[in-house]
């Protein structure tokens, strides 16, 4: 796509979302490597989803109200000052891990104010029939990037974590400039009224009266909540497979290679017809893989796991980062986007919290092949008990739907 914001978009995507997986790729395994608990990776993983829960009603009136853009650069700075913060943690020697989950505290406070602003950008940056092409280029993008980073944090942790989260920050800062350069292809409405409770809890009140959406993104919420078996690879690598930091890296960077790998696909053949039994067979997809890569010893087959887990969720975060933006209006889009972060959180941070506690109660294995059932039983439950989302076709019926206003109840 040739429109100069477009492309700014996607670099500042770029830049942040590398630096991003360095930092968190690092986080994990530097905390494992201190404790040799898997609970504690849980814990960071709730650190980090804590203030998106704490933080929802004000992030997304904020990206409402406010430019986007300079709302983003803001906490991109943010997270660059975790980072730093987390060169300074690697510096002293740590022996204790309280001040990573602090840090981890903060940086999940940050990207619970940046998540809303940014990812609303884009509906604004192209004409409403190239979105779908944005959205590929986006999720193409932000899944790159998934693959670059990990392994960078693999090989720079096997360096020094120092080393790791000196980059990372300088990644995150460097974000900033084509954030504040983006031009928009229409001005967003922008709402003008005083903060207040109710107007605040708009989003809320938009995703539980519009069926579609909120479909959607819980499905996402309970099947990658006991699916999250990304969380802990650093746990599997030294345990289960027996390997060193460089391979870690690769095997943290076998999700991004599975997601990439689907984005090229889309992008060629986007999904464009049985959009909603699509996303219910790529979650039991999901799930399946998520069972493999919980009882394998092969480093190969957990590698393969992995890249069949990412590559169906890959699927999945095409089809609801493209039905939330098209149901909803402009100027309640930072509002339902910030709702939309608490469950997309849940199913990441908080699903790595819930492993951890899995992993210690049940065992590594059994923690992550049961939460791989459990997502398929939802998935099939979803197919079951909500013809809402079983019925989704088209892309374009959702739009003209919201027009007519037949997408809520």
């Amino acid at each position: 796509m040739q429109l100069p914001a477009v492309r700014r978009y996607l670099v500042s995507t770029a830049l942040g979302s590398i630096g991003l997986n360095i930092l968190v790729t690092v986080l994990f395994k530097q905390t494992f490597d201190i404790t040799g608990n898997e609970l504690d990776i849980g814990l960071i993983g709730l650190a980090q989803f804590v203030p998106a829960v704490l933080l929802v009603l004000v992030s997304g009136w904020v990206a409402d109200r406010f430019d986007r853009r300079r709302v983003s650069a803001l906490f991109l700075l943010g997270r660059t000052a975790c980072a730093l913060a987390l060169v300074v943690y690697s510096r002293i020697e740590p022996g204790s891990v309280w001040p990573l989950f602090l840090i981890a505290f903060v940086f999940g406070a940050s990207d619970a104010m940046l998540s809303p602003s940014r990812r609303s950008i884009a509906p604004l940056l192209a004409p409403a029939e190239q979105f779908p092409k944005v959205i590929a280029l986006w999720t193409g993008t932000f899944t790159a990037s998934s693959i670059v980073g990990p392994i960078l944090g693999g090989f720079l942790y096997s360096v020094g974590p120092t080393a790791a989260y000196t980059i990372a920050a300088a990644l995150e800062f460097a974000a900033i400039v084509p954030m504040l350069l983006i031009v928009y292809a229409r001005e967003p409405e922008r709402i003008t009224h005083r903060p207040t409770l109710s107007k605040a809890l708009d989003g809320l009140r938009f995703v539980r009266r519009t069926p579609v959406v909120l479909a959607t993104i819980s499905l996402d919420l309970f099947a990658v909540l006991f699916g999250g078996a990304v969380a802990l690879i650093p746990a599997v690598a030294s345990e289960r497979l027996g390997v060193g930091d460089i391979a870690y890296g690769w095997l943290r960077a076998a999700p991004g290679i599975g997601a990439a790998a689907m984005a090229v696909v889309l992008a060629a053949r986007p999904v464009t017809r049985r959009v909603g039994p699509t996303l219910l067979w790529v979650v039991a997809i999901f799930g399946a893989g998520t069972i493999v890569f919980g009882i394998t010893r092969n480093y190969v087959v957990a590698f393969a796991a992995l890249v069949v887990i990412s590559a169906a969720d890959m699927i999945s975060v095409f089809i609801r980062s493209s039905i939330v933006p098209l149901v909803t209006p402009d100027d309640q889009l930072g509002r339902v986007t910030a709702v939309e972060g608490v469950f997309i959180g849940a199913s990441n941070e908080l699903g790595a919290f819930e492993s951890g506690v899995a992993a210690r109660a049940f065992g590594l294995p059994w923690a992550i092949a049961g939460g791989g059932f459990l997502t398929m039983v939802i998935a099939g439950g979803a197919a079951l008990f909500v013809p809402s989302l079983r019925k989704i076709d088209t892309f374009e019926a959702l739009r003209a739907d919201r027009h007519r206003g037949e997408t809520r109840v």
